[in-house]
């Protein structure tokens, strides 16, 4: 029987933690919901939901089923992934750990020997629950080989930059890794130089301006553009010899682009828009676009508002992905796992207070109001559903107060501060204060989301499914999931979900709608802890 996971040459790279493990990582589903070629994985999942009624006084709950086909192509493809922003803190970073792992570097620091490794990387840090031995103890996979995924160490890295020095120079200019580090992988990426990118001075604060010297003629949106990083992404492609590309903005957090009628609301309104030359078009939003009439995945990291409904439509009308918005690499990450946890305990949270300091570009661009709002909007919203879930703390449109605040302090570099404090009413008139003191260094928090949305993107690309209601298991009825990727929610502190269903930012259910659907793909039932073996007997 061939065993699911690892294809290629990815089954002979390390963990996670750049060592091998004598247990076993790979595994086969024995069951008749699943069947394995050498070119696909088969199964049939049953998705059990209840719905809910109201009857009178009372919601009458009925268990629900439904029936899917999942198929998966197991065949992993050559991929890239192109960075708009390549040569920041982000970009260099990723690019730096990457070539170190996969050259397996070690390098001296204070503390000793470090290997390089993807720590914080959730598909190549992290495991999933299979099931129970004989003896009823949890068996665990690692989390990359729950499906044939692309190993970040084949991953072929390019991509833009309103500047253009080479990453070299630009990793130095970041101030983010070790000099023994940056000395192993400092050869090979001196030869690596951005391409020019789209600088539009009104959605990036004045600052950024001594850096823009790799630009493209204009300062304002144009087909002209959209169709030259087309043409980059193709040419990219064809000269690594690639089969897939993903792209993902690391780049400056723009401004908010305001939403118009008659501009941005439709896909055909902001094609003409593009056309036209309108100051309400982003420079992410052209990259969307080109990436979404090139058929190559976009996924934003930056809190801007990219996805305005007329991109969304657009995407949908091509059946492209896209994905964001915002890394959650520190004190958002943090904040949505606690006040998960407090309201869930039935403590009554009534007050956040966030604070950060930090000192690397991207708070040298947040110190500008209108990039500093965008933040300060996907910082805001990430309690909102954990809020609205429980009506026994909260009555309707009551809602925890939250500040947020964000100060450029140089000293500190990408060694982010980030404090909190979080009140709550407890029993019976008490109360609790929770403060809490963290340092984020920025982008080693971050570069390993860049890696999970990549890994996650590239994988939904081969995952195909269809009801089984639909008959016969013709190729034409199965399809692809929906344009928004909100399965990359776990990574991004405002997620973007399909128009018209609900956003989750509970870290857990995050994480467990992650896992469970790459479950299904193999025909596991979702993840439960009931344990009912060590409890009933």
């Amino acid at each position: 029987m061939t065993t699911n996971g690892i294809n290629g040459t990815n089954g002979a790279h390390a963990n996670g933690d750049g060592h091998i493990n004598t247990t076993p990582k790979t595994f086969v589903v024995n069951s008749p919901n699943v069947v394995y070629t050498d070119e696909e994985i088969r199964s049939k999942y049953t998705y059990r939901t209840t719905l809910c009624t109201v009857e009178g006084d009372n919601y009458v709950a009925v268990p629900k089923e439904t029936v899917y086909d999942f198929k998966v192509n197991r065949k992993v493809p050559k991929t890239g992934l192109m960075l708009v922003g390549w040569g920041g803190n982000n970009g260099t970073t990723v690019t730096a750990g990457i070539l170190a792992n996969k050259h397996k570097y070690s390098w001296a620091t204070k503390e000793g020997t470090q290997e390089a490794n993807y720590y914080g990387s959730v598909i190549m840090g992290s495991t999933i629950k299979l099931g129970i031995d004989a003896k009823g103890k949890d068996v665990n996979v690692p989390f990359h080989n729950v499906l044939p995924m692309v190993h970040p160490n084949d991953l072929v890295i390019g991509g833009w930059d309103i500047s253009g020095m080479p990453l070299d120079k630009a990793m130095d200019r970041a101030k983010v890794l070790q000099p023994t580090m940056k000395e192993l992988v400092r050869e090979e990426m001196s030869k690596m130089v951005p391409l020019p990118s789209i600088y539009y001075p009104d959605f990036i604060a004045a600052n950024q301006e001594n850096r823009a010297d790799n630009v493209l003629p204009g300062s304002k949106a144009s087909m002209e553009h959209v169709e030259q990083i087309r043409k980059d992404i193709r040419e990219f492609k064809a000269a690594n010899g690639l089969d897939k590309i993903i792209v993902l903005w690391t780049a400056n957090t723009e401004r908010y682009a305001d939403l118009i009628d008659g501009v941005n609301d439709t896909a055909d309104n902001l094609l003409k828009s593009i056309e036209a030359g309108h100051e309400e078009v982003s420079p992410s939003t052209i990259f969307a676009v080109a990436c979404i009439l090139e058929s190559t995945p976009f996924i934003n990291g930056s809190p801007q508002n990219t996805f305005v409904p007329g991109a969304i439509e657009l995407a949908e009308r091509h059946g492209a992905f896209i994905g964001g918005d915002d890394f959650k690499s520190g004190q958002t990450k943090m904040k949505s796992a606690l006040t998960d946890f407090l309201i869930n305990a039935g403590i009554k949270l009534t007050s956040i207070a966030s604070y950060n300091h930090l000192g690397n570009n991207d708070g040298y661009n947040l110190s500008s109001q209108k990039q500093f709002r965008s933040k300060e909007i996907s910082k805001s919203n990430v309690v909102d559903d954990m809020v609205a879930a429980n009506s026994v703390l909260y009555k309707e449109g009551e809602h925890p107060d939250h500040t947020v605040v964000i100060k450029y302090m140089p000293a500190v570099g990408d060694d982010k501060r980030a404090l909190d404090e979080y009140y709550a009413e407890i029993f019976c008139g008490g109360h609790q204060t929770i403060s809490l003191f963290n340092v984020c260094e920025d982008s080693l928090l971050a570069s390993p989301l860049i890696i999970d949305l990549a890994i996650i993107t590239e994988m939904m690309t081969r995952i195909q499914w269809k009801t089984a209601e639909a008959g016969a298991a013709a190729e034409k009825d199965f399809k692809h999931f929906h344009s928004v990727l909100s399965v990359l929610s776990y990574m991004l502190k405002a997620p973007l979900t399909p128009p018209g269903t609900p956003v989750v930012n509970a870290l857990a259910k995050q994480r467990a709608a992650l896992t469970n659907i790459f479950r299904a793909c193999v025909g596991l039932e979702p993840e439960s802890d009931m344990t009912l073996e060590h409890k009933l007997f």
